[in-house]
């Protein structure tokens, strides 16, 4: 169940009221609720005329009003279907369009000869933008900031469409003559309007978000560290000439020729010195693995 709920019209989730006594002369509408456009028109605009009569409070003011709601609800699910594009449930908008009727039907005046369905429009949007900018915001922001990251997104289409180019932290201070400083804090709010899960995979076509470049990333080097780690014992145990090749061949990069060539001897020699060297580091990280392995497993047993 919506929070929303809590702040709702009984005259909107209730059965209709009986008719009192006092208002006999009124028409009797069983469902309110199923009588067409045009009629709740002209029956508004009877029951308006009788609202003035009435004080406030009395039961009969209370019926009149909520037949007055009940015959304007198409009214607030015409403002709602505008916004039906928004993460938002329809429930809740529906909801606040309401409270938005309610409020254009206590203070619509009839003497104006306004028609109120050009009066309460305005003021269900103007309610259900209200919802928008105060209650669904994922991080409260201050009110100032969000009025200010619409103007900037105003803004910014306007310039870029006259400028050619998105418009510079400078250019759009001077179009809403503002500090760049309260700029940059507008945009700095707009990141609080809606908020993304940490789990969420990254578009490709998106840059990285603060929070995505925060997240943690399994690091390659860290197995080369550890092999280096593990095999420089090892590699102190070889003769002088298993780590001049070594050196040769994997930190100048030189091939078994090279090798022998700098050393004097066959490319054959070289790579029987290579394989031979190579078998046992590999043989050594096997066994420093397994005693890893091992030592793990003890700690599990006890």
């Amino acid at each position: 169940m919506s929070s929303l709920s809590r702040t709702r019209d009984p005259a909107v989730c209730a059965a209709p009221a009986p008719r009192p006594p006092a208002l006999v002369d009124l028409p009797e509408i069983p469902d309110p609720r199923t009588v067409g456009t045009m009629d709740a028109r002209s029956l508004s605009v009877s029951l308006f005329q009788r609202l003035v009569s009435l004080e406030e409070g009395t039961p009969e003011y209370a019926y009149v009003r909520n037949t007055l709601v009940e015959l304007n609800l198409s009214l607030v699910k015409f403002a709602a279907t505008r916004f039906s594009h928004r993460s938002e449930s329809m429930e809740d908008i529906l909801q606040v369009g309401t409270v938005g009727l309610i409020k254009a039907i206590n203070r619509f005046d009839v003497e104006r000869e306004v028609e109120f369905a050009s009066f309460a429009l305005p003021t269900i949007e103007g309610e259900i933008k209200r919802f928008f900018r105060d209650a669904s915001w994922a991080v409260r922001v201050p009110r100032r900031l969000q009025e200010l990251r619409i103007g900037i997104a105003k803004a910014s289409d306007t310039l870029e469409q006259r400028l050619g180019h998105p418009p510079t932290d400078g250019e759009l201070a001077a179009q809403l003559d503002v500090d760049e400083d309260e700029v940059r804090q507008g945009r700095q709010a707009a990141n609080g309007y809606s908020a993304r899960s940490l789990d969420a995979p990254l578009d490709d076509d998106r840059a990285p978000g603060p929070a995505q470049l925060c997240l943690g990333q399994d690091e390659g080097a860290f197995d080369t560290v550890e092999c280096i780690a593990a095999l420089k014992p090892v590699v102190a145990t070889l003769s002088e000439r298993d780590r001049l090749i070594l050196s040769l061949r994997f930190v100048e990069d030189l091939t078994q020729r090279e090798i022998g060539e700098r050393l004097g001897i066959s490319q054959m020699h070289v790579s029987r010195l290579l394989t031979r060297v190579l078998t046992l580091l590999r043989e050594a990280l096997l066994r420093d693995d397994g005693q890893d392995s091992q030592k793990s497993d003890d700690g599990r047993d006890g």
